[in-house]
């Protein structure tokens, strides 16, 4: 993990200057996605990680082909230009690219901001937002074309693009593996063999010869899913806006009890309830407190929250 606890301060307080500072509305236009998602890795790496633990929250990072959240985004941009990426990639502003805790780096993601309605493709590169209440850090120009830079946080939903991301994790997979040096192994000989004779033949045993194993087969990277797609040409897509609202969810359970004993912790917190979800592995219990009337009232009550003992608690918008 490239970034330390300082990243996280430094996004509140670049979130809390564009408050501040009146920015000029960015136009809605055409954009590339050769672009969005960077062709140039700048000499990163295919990148997993292992679980991290940020002021005492546990990231578990995976290839989770089926992601899918809703929560606030923040955007970076000018203190962190040209400086290495968690995956060893150099981080442009200027790119479309983001910062996510666990999903693989790189990968695609669909981001829409609920608050406008806008949609584009992302990629992620990097590791954060480590701010508790945030799923995602936008790069400058990310946040410029989802309207995002002017306000400083947004409600957003994440999706991943499952076969485009699994396709650039084969190539890159593939390409690393052939940039490796070859490592050096016992010499692999022709192994021989003897065809006896039948019981009583004078005939003398004839060898066979069998040629070594061949060398492993390496999958070539090719064009990904995306490049060769409709998304060559992406556009910042535009969906109606629908009202949602925030909500902090302290944690979700398979057994009632359990959710109702966190449900009686919570109260001398805030108004919390008990919501049924039906999932597709079963009924989930989920606790929630809200909703919250702002951004900055959510963050206020989920740093309570956490400091009561619930670090899984988190911002979502339903």
């Amino acid at each position: 993990m490239k970034r330390s606890l300082p990243r996280a301060q430094m996004i509140v307080l670049l979130a809390g200057c564009a408050l501040l500072g009146a920015c000029s509305e960015t136009q809605l236009a055409t954009y590339s996605v050769k672009e969005a998602i960077g062709q140039d890795t700048r000499g990163g790496v295919y990148k997993v990680g292992k679980p991290y633990q940020i002021q005492g929250v546990w990231y578990y990072p995976s290839e989770d082909y089926n992601y899918s959240e809703t929560g606030v985004a923040s955007w970076y941009g000018p203190d962190f230009h040209g400086k290495y990426t968690a995956n060893g990639e150099v981080f442009d502003q200027n790119d479309v690219t983001a910062a996510h805790r666990t999903l693989p780096m790189p990968s695609f993601v669909r981001v829409t901001n609920l608050d406008n309605g806008r949609s584009l493709v992302v990629r992620i590169n990097d590791r954060g937002p480590f701010a508790h209440g945030r799923i995602l850090d936008l790069s400058q120009r990310a946040a410029q074309l989802l309207g995002v830079e002017g306000a400083g946080t947004a409600k957003v939903k994440v999706e991943i693009m499952a076969d485009e991301s699994r396709q650039l994790a084969l190539n890159m997979k593939a390409k690393q593996q052939l940039d490796e040096p070859p490592v050096e192994a016992a010499p692999r000989d022709s192994v021989v063999a003897e065809s006896l004779p039948m019981p009583g033949s004078k005939e003398a045993p004839k060898p066979v010869v069998r040629a070594a194993a061949p060398a492993p087969v390496v999958v070539g990277s090719g064009a990904s899913t995306a490049e060769t797609s409709q998304l060559a040409h992406q556009e910042v897509k535009q969906a109606p806006v629908k009202t949602t609202q925030i909500f902090i969810q302290a944690g979700a359970f398979s057994r009632f009890d359990n959710a109702n004993r966190m449900n009686a912790a919570l109260q001398p917190l805030g108004s919390s309830n008990i919501s049924q979800v039906q999932t597709k592995s079963g009924i989930i219990f989920r606790v929630r407190l809200g909703p919250l009337a702002s951004v900055n009232d959510a963050d206020s009550l989920l740093e309570k929250v956490i400091g009561a003992g619930y670090p899984d608690a988190k911002l979502v918008v339903d």
